[in-house]
């Protein structure tokens, strides 16, 4: 969020912005692909299954092998890549708006072959279950950019193009940095640091066999990622960093909360397939929903109420993210907001069909609301005003969510007899009337504080003091009113701590 708030205050809703993301949006492409998602997924149960039968040094063999092949790869893609956008530049056919994210991609294009190196590495430690190093190493990621833009930028000036090409070369550090910061703990565990180009290895093999359908599966999301960023790009040079401003908001809690339920979920519901107890997973799906559902379905309506507010108090700083800019990013954030339940619900849908090893119907199914996505995005930006084109493509992807969700839910109906429907429904709706009132309170602390605090103190602390408090009266609502009408999902929860 630091980094973000830095961003916005450097470049706004500039074309710069814009196009950094979008150049951003391509390496990280190809880390999602072939680093930390579905390589990753497939190198770790045969890394554990090697070192396991065959003992340390076999496991390192095939480790090598690996690392050998993902790195002559990514090298190779790295070049052409390279290469590719050093000639887009020169071609006249494009506008000033595609040279200036081709100049940024063929910086940032190499930490294709680092990250991707950083996340095996940090399969490995993990392997190991060592998760400090591999932990903290995304991280270097934001402390390298904040620190360029803080410490490198007062010694360049204050030329945008210049601070934009030296950001993007601060990337490429941190895709370095963050393979260097693991290598000392892979010593640790015996890593020999070796290469090997023998890859017809039955175990590579099966790694290759293992990664195909989570690889297309990820594919198609992140290409899909992409095609809406450069969309966005169509729409104008504010467009897509608008988008990202908005859209960084909804995985704020989508991280901390639905994303590590999935993690859990995964093997707990492997498990439960494994010894056929299909009891169980029925009360683990149900009970995670209407958890989710108590948490997330007031985080949204929060959000929708203090897009506006949020995006002004944290992100207007008297730099180049303006009014206009709250503005813009702000109608899109309220148009993401109730896809946040959405998305949460797809995070405990998907783990339940790879527990089942089926890891195809998830990526069918991707398909088809990625079309529709798309049909949905071109529609919204040809029938809508120029700055609300924006925010159809935001409200087009909660749409294609929901649609994911509901097919998603129908195919685990017919493989999961009796899951509790009734509960969770009135789980949502019970939260929803709570949430709805909790909004109300929020919205009203936060337009009656404001002119009071703004008396008494400098605006932008006045601002941050009302959010707070407005925030802190929306939660204390929320939880008095659970309370109040004895919702399991609070009992349960507060259980849940006790007993940790």
């Amino acid at each position: 969020m630091l980094r973000d708030i830095i961003i916005a205050y450097h470049f706004g809703t500039s074309l710069l912005a814009s196009a950094f993301f979008v150049a951003f949006t391509i390496p990280n492409l190809f880390r999602r692909l072939f680093g930390e998602g579905a390589l990753s997924a497939a190198f770790i149960p045969v890394f554990v299954e090697t070192r396991t039968k065959q003992g340390d040094e076999a496991a390192w063999n095939m480790a090598a092998k690996v690392v050998t092949m993902t790195a002559a790869l990514l090298s190779a893609i790295a070049i052409i890549g390279v290469l590719l956008f050093s000639i887009f530049v020169k071609l006249p056919c494009f506008s000033d708006k595609w040279i200036t994210t081709f100049e940024l991609s063929r910086i940032m294009f190499p930490y294709v072959v680092f990250i991707c190196l950083a996340a095996l590495s940090m399969a490995v430690l993990n392997s190991f279950k060592h998760f400090a190093t591999s932990a903290f190493a995304p991280s270097l990621l934001n402390l390298i950019l904040i620190a360029v833009m803080l410490i490198v930028f007062p010694i360049i000036g204050n030329e945008p193009s210049v601070q934009a090409t030296v950001l993007a070369w601060g990337v490429l550090l941190a895709g370095i940095c963050q393979v260097l910061i693991q290598l000392p703990a892979l010593k640790r565990f015996g890593c020999p640091f070796k290469f090997s180009s023998r890859w017809n290895d039955p175990k590579v093999r099966q790694m290759l066999m293992l990664m195909g359908p989570a690889a297309l599966g990820m594919a198609v999301t992140q290409f899909n990622v992409l095609i809406d960023r450069m969309l966005a790009l169509w729409i104008g040079g504010w467009a897509p960093a608008a988008l990202y401003y908005s859209e960084r908001w909804i995985y704020f809690p989508l991280g901390i909360i639905a994303t590590a339920l999935s993690t859990v979920l995964l093997p707990t519901f492997s498990t439960q397939v494994a010894e056929n107890d299909h009891s169980s997973m029925r009360e683990t799906l149900s009970d995670s929903l209407r958890h989710l559902m108590f948490i997330m379905t007031p985080a949204a309506l929060g959000l929708m109420v203090l897009a506006f507010p949020l995006l002004e108090t944290l992100m207007e700083w008297g730099g180049n993210f303006n009014a206009q800019s709250t503005l813009l990013s702000g109608r899109a954030l309220i148009f993401y907001a109730p896809g946040l339940i959405l998305f949460s619900v797809t995070k405990i849908f998907v783990p339940a069909f790879y527990a089942q090893q089926d890891t195809h119907t998830p990526v069918r199914i991707g398909f088809i609301t990625i079309f529709a996505n798309l049909v949905m995005n071109i529609t919204f930006i040809l029938v809508l005003p120029e700055y609300w084109k924006h925010v159809g493509m935001a409200f087009a992807t909660v749409i294609s969510a929901g649609m994911n969700i509901a097919i998603l839910g129908v195919i685990l109906n017919s493989r999961i007899e009796g899951i509790h429907w009734g509960a969770i429904f009135r789980s949502f709706f019970r939260s929803l009337a709570c949430a709805l009132l909790m909004s109300g309170t929020t919205w009203l602390a936060w337009h009656y504080m404001l002119p009071i605090s703004q008396e008494l103190l400098p605006a932008k602390f006045a601002q941050l003091i009302t959010l707070t408090l407005a925030v802190t009266t929306g939660g204390i609502t929320y939880l008095l009113l659970a309370a109040l009408f004895r919702f399991p999902e609070l009992r349960e929860i507060k259980a849940a701590f006790r007993r940790k």
